[in-house]
C-alpha cells in the first residue's frame, strides 16, 4: 500500500470524524468569547443527537432522505431553548458557570435516557433507516491526487462544518456584532458604559452554543451512530471544548484543533486497513483521541490567552 492508498484512507475518515466537533467547539467559540464557560456542550451534543434520531425516526416515512436534515434544524431550535438553563443560571442568577455546565451535562444525560425509556421502552432508540451519507463531488473528485483525498466519500456535513468555521471568523472578527461580542468577553464594564447590553449579548453567545452544539450532536448521531443510547455522546463535547482551548478561542483554530482530533479519532476505525497501525491493539486507538488531547493541551493551554472576563459574572457597577 503505498503512502497516498494511506492517505486516502485516512483524511476523508478524519473530516468525517470532525465534523460533529468543529460545529460543536464552534458553539464553545461563542459562548467563551463572551466570557461565559460552557462545560455543558456535552450535554447540549448529546441531546441533540437523541433529538436528531427522535426527529429523524418520526419523520422519515414521510421526508425520505430530507429527514436527517429536518431534524438538525429541530435539534438546533430545541438544544438552543434547552441551553437557556445554563444562561440562565450563570447570567441571570450568577451562579458558578463550570457548577452550572457539568449540572447542565447530568441534566441532559438523565433526561434523554428517561424519554427514551418512556418513548422505546428500552434503553436505546431504534436505528434510523436513512442517514447522512458519503458523497463524492462531482468534477472536483475528478482532480488528480486532491480529488481523492478531499472530495470523494465525505459527507456535506464536514464542508459544511468548514465553511462555517470561516463564517464564525468573519462574524466575530469582522462584524459590529462579533466587536460587541468580543468587548462583553474582554471587559463588560467598559462595553457596558458604551451601551452594549452584556447580559443580552451573554444570552445570544450562549444560545448560539447551544444551537451549534445541537447541530453536532444530530450530525454525529445522523451520520455516524445512527440511533441512540447513553453512550452514544461519550466525551465528543469534551473533545469539542479541548479543540476550543486548543484552537485559542479562535474559530479557525478550533477547526483545525478539531480536525486533528477527527483525525485522532478515525483510527480506531480506518486503523486495521493501515500497515504497521493494524497491529496496534484497538483499545490504544480507541483511547488515543483523549491521550492526544491531553498532550495537546498539557503543551499548548499555557499559550492560549483565554477572554479576560471568561467565568466572571458581570454585576452593574462593580469591577
Amino acid at each position: 500500500m503505498s503512502f497516498l492508498d494511506i492517505l486516502v484512507i485516512i483524511i476523508p475518515a478524519a473530516l468525517y470524524s470532525a465534523a460533529p466537533l468543529i460545529f460543536t467547539a464552534l458553539g464553545g467559540v461563542f459562548s467563551e468569547k463572551s466570557g461565559v464557560v460552557n462545560i455543558g456542550l456535552e450535554g447540549l451534543m448529546m441531546f441533540g443527537a437523541f433529538t436528531g434520531i427522535v426527529s429523524t425516526l418520526l419523520l422519515q416515512d414521510s421526508l425520505g432522505a430530507w429527514a436527517p436534515w429536518v431534524s438538525i434544524l429541530i435539534a438546533a431550535g430545541v438544544c438552543a431553548v434547552f441551553s437557556l438553563i445554563h444562561a440562565v443560571a450563570s447570567i441571570t442568577l450568577k451562579a458558578d458557570q463550570v457548577v452550572s455546565g457539568v449540572a447542565l451535562n447530568f441534566l441532559a444525560a438523565g433526561l434523554s435516557i428517561f424519554l427514551i425509556k418512556k418513548i422505546f421502552g428500552k434503553g436505546q432508540t431504534d436505528f434510523i433507516q436513512v442517514r447522512i451519507d458519503k458523497i463524492s463531488i462531482p468534477v472536483l473528485s475528478d482532480i488528480p491526487v486532491l480529488g481523492k483525498l478531499l472530495f470523494s466519500n465525505v459527507p456535506l456535513t464536514s464542508y459544511l462544518a468548514v465553511a462555517l468555521a470561516f463564517l464564525v471568523w468573519y462574524i466575530i472578527y469582522k462584524t459590529p456584532f462579533g466587536l460587541r461580542l468580543r468587548s462583553v468577553g474582554e471587559h463588560p464594564m467598559a462595553a457596558d458604559t458604551m451601551g452594549i447590553k452584556v447580559a443580552r449579548m451573554r444570552y445570544i453567545s450562549v444560545m448560539l452554543s447551544g444551537v451549534l452544539a445541537g447541530i453536532g450532536g444530530a450530525v454525529y448521531a445522523t451520520s455516524i451512530a445512527t440511533n441512540f443510547s447513553a453512550g452514544t455522546i461519550s466525551g465528543q463535547g469534551f473533545l469539542a471544548i479541548a479543540a476550543m482551548i486548543f484552537g485559542k478561542w479562535h474559530p479557525i483554530g478550533a477547526m483545525g484543533a478539531a480536525l486533528f482530533f477527527g483525525l485522532a479519532q478515525s483510527l480506531s476505525i480506518t486503523g486495521a486497513q493501515i500497515p504497521v497501525i493494524q497491529d496496534i491493539p484497538s483499545v490504544l486507538l480507541t483511547i488515543a483521541p483523549y491521550v492526544l488531547t491531553i498532550l495537546a493541551l498539557a503543551g499548548f493551554v499555557g499559550r492560549a490567552e483565554a477572554p479576560k472576563a471568561l467565568g466572571a459574572p458581570y454585576e452593574k457597577g462593580k469591577r
